[in-house]
């Protein structure tokens, strides 16, 4: 197996090939170079942060070794992208007539322009922390962009040391010059240029931007915590004094300084890394937004919205008659909001309950599930509270949805809740009806705008009663229930996955027809590789497209020869998890859910894993979505035996991509435009980010 960082950091490489790509649009590579570094914090305040507590226990006698190597990768990785920024696209958009220029080019008239300016509108916002006996080292944010000057007292030729936290408030590309001659530069190289204002009487010897990473993973004792959500907000306020596990600094610092510094935060030199650029990488995307240049961004994309559902007051009556799937971003996420708003002032509906794990800020979902409350539905949220990074926004909507009324749960104790689920409870002429949305992505309509993910919406009476047993089980921690059409984890998901792997391999054994499909972000647990090897051995065909981390080494004779693994990156996240299997010659079972093949969704997860019962979906997905990734390689590379990954086909993204498959073939379906969305970049804000 391929070890779980350095296959990261393999994903971070191929973002970075999609920014070093001439063929994409030249502000959409300034976006992924942005999105690399977003990558690279996460990294470390996780993965990187988790391997350094190893070795600090003397866990295992090879985290050390394996800790240089992957400090190693990243080094190589950093290197690659500062060159990508300063070879590749910085020339690119000067011939577009986009000027950046770095402190040194900002020559006199620059300065007396940025001069008021500096003195207005940066100034007042800057506070300089001196450090000496009485002015300890203080505790700087995680992430945050400081600048560290060095002094002299011209009386006593004393040294001094000072640092200046660059204001997060202000934007971090400016603006300058002409509207015929426009330059951009970085805020803190204009704080720099005049930075001596801050210390009148002293000498200014030098200054230098830089950032500290901290282990930012969250540590709350559930069991001990008497208020989940309270123990939450104060684990939060504490991650600014977590661990350092990087230093980034200007490549210009002398090693003294560098040393100094290292000392201060209590880091080793090798989790130091100059960088000859932009400190921050990731704020450079914001040039995207700056810039008002469409003829560099992808073409204007607006989904579609099926005709069947143009009218949101007859979705539920639709619904009824047949299930109703949704591939988005081709097609719209509105359908799905409507689902919730018309539930919400329908006077048949008496119940709505949902699971939120990431929103937007701006949650029409959350709004109306506010709305129903206040109009007298009983409505549940289900709302985690441990959502990577966005703890402190669910926090706020979860008080916000129990002031409206709304009944707030917290999921089962030690496990998160990462499955996507709405169930609507309607009183109709027959009796109680039961409708529900079950999906691969959050309620987030923004992200659902650059995200690829399904929605399916369905009234059928078996899948519905079950995913009411889900909500039971979430909301009154009913143990281990059992299911019959939801694959539902940490009870069983596990199992039938692999289940559904060995039928494939018995199925070949048999000489019958067999192969497994499988689209996930991740793939690392061992069981399920291991169960894909046997299938490998009995002759069964196996094809994964795993986007970013992948353990599982294809092409090993005797072991995984009969499996290939590609990656699909592009304009839009691969972000939907689908799942086929010919099952044993007979009819294909074809599944859709929120869960990687990760331990942690199969073990520390509330996951659900559903199936597309309606023949005509599920001929859709297999034509349309699967015939489709199969056939339009452009985009996508093959993961080779050794690690490296190549091209599949040798115009690469040159040639047809699947991405830009799905945009025609969702503008030649039965449906009609939505409004335009604004296109957001993918950084962590939509990590996790995933």
């Amino acid at each position: 197996m391929f070890d779980r960082e350095l296959s990261w950091l393999s994903f971070d490489r191929r973002v970075l090939e999609l920014a070093e790509d001439d063929t994409v649009p030249l502000l959409e590579r300034v976006r992924f170079l942005s999105i690399v570094s977003s990558n690279l914090d996460e990294f470390f305040e996780i993965r990187v942060a988790g391997i350094m507590q190893q070795e600090e226990s003397a866990s295992h006698p090879a985290t050390r070794e394996f800790l240089l190597e992957v400090l190693e990768g990243v080094r190589r990785l950093v290197e690659a992208e500062q060159a990508c920024w300063q070879d590749r696209l910085l020339p690119a958009l000067e011939t577009a007539g986009i000027r950046f220029r770095s402190r040194p080019q900002l020559d006199e008239e620059a300065l007396r322009e940025l001069s008021p300016r500096f003195d207005r509108d940066i100034l007042p916002a800057l506070t300089p922390l001196a450090i000496d006996p009485s002015h300890p080292f203080p505790v700087l944010t995680n992430k945050g962009l400081y600048l560290l000057v060095l002094l002299r007292d011209p009386e006593t030729g004393e040294l001094r040391h000072a640092v200046v936290p660059v204001p997060r408030a202000l934007p971090r590309v400016l603006a300058y010059g002409t509207e015929h001659a426009r330059y951009h530069t970085l805020l803190s190289h204009v704080i720099q240029s005049f930075i001596d204002r801050l210390f009148p009487g002293l000498e200014l010897r030098g200054s230098w931007a830089f950032r500290i990473t901290r282990n930012s993973d969250l540590y709350v004792d559930e069991e001990e915590a008497g208020n989940l959500l309270e123990a939450i907000e104060d684990e939060i306020r504490n991650l600014r004094k977590g661990a350092p596990v990087r230093l980034e600094i200007e490549a210009s610092a002398p090693d003294d300084e560098l040393a100094w510094l290292l000392k201060s935060i209590g880091l080793k030199t090798e989790n130091a890394y100059r960088v000859a650029g932009p400190v921050n990488m990731m704020r450079v995307g914001s040039l995207v937004d700056i810039v008002a240049r469409p003829d560099l961004l992808y073409p204007t994309f607006i989904p579609t919205l099926p005709a069947e559902c143009a009218d949101p007051s007859r979705l539920y009556e639709r619904i009824a008659r047949q299930d109703v799937l949704l591939h988005h971003p081709y097609e719209s996420f509105g359908p799905v909001v409507d689902f919730i708003r018309q539930a919400a002032k329908d006077e048949s509906v008496v119940a709505i309950k949902l699971t939120l794990y990431r929103t937007s800020g701006d949650s029409p979902v959350v709004e109306a599930l506010k709305d129903a409350a206040r109009n007298g539905k009983q409505v549940t949220a289900l709302v985690e509270l441990r959502a990577r990074f966005d703890e402190l926004n669910n926090i706020e909507w979860a008080r916000q949805l129990e002031e409206a009324g709304a009944h707030v749960v917290y999921g089962i104790t030690g496990l998160k809740t990462h499955c996507k689920a709405c169930l609507v409870v309607r009183k109709e002429k027959a009796g109680l009806r039961r409708y529900a949305h079950l999906g691969t992505g959050n309620y987030n309509p923004r992200t659902a705008r650059i995200y690829t993910d399904f929605s399916l919406l369905t009234a059928d009476e078996e899948i519905t009663a079950e995913v009411g047993l889900l909500f039971n089980v979430l909301t009154g921690n009913l143990g281990r229930s059992k299911f019959r059409h939801l694959l539902v984890a940490p009870f069983e998901l596990s199992r039938r996955i692999i289940d559904l792997i060995d039928s494939e391999a018995s199925a070949a054994k048999a000489g019958r027809k067999s192969g497994v499909f499988a689209k996930v972000n991740s793939l690392v647990d061992p069981e399920v590789i291991e169960a894909l090897h046997r299938a490998s051995r009995a002759g069964v065909k196996v094809e994964l497209l795993v986007r970013g981390v992948c353990c599982l080494r294809p092409g090993v004779p005797g072991l995984s020869e009969n499996i290939r693994v590609r990656s699909v990156l592009g304009r839009f996240l691969e972000h939907s998890r689908v799942f086929r299997f010919e099952n044993s010659g007979g009819e294909p079972v074809i599944l859709l859910g929120s869960a990687d093949w990760m331990q942690r969704n199969f073990v520390r997860r509330i996951e659900c894993v559903f199936p597309v019962r309606d023949k005509s979906l599920r001929r859709r997905i297999e034509q349309e979505i699967l015939g489709t990734y199969a056939e339009r390689l452009g985009d996508a590379q093959e993961l080779r035996i050794d690690g490296t990954y190549a091209p599949c086909v040798p115009e690469g993204r040159r040639g047809r991509c699947a991405q830009d498959a799905f945009l025609s073939l969702a503008s030649r379906h039965d449906s009609e435009p939505v409004s335009a969305p604004r296109r957001k970049a993918r950084g962590r804000s939509a990590r996790r980010r995933r």
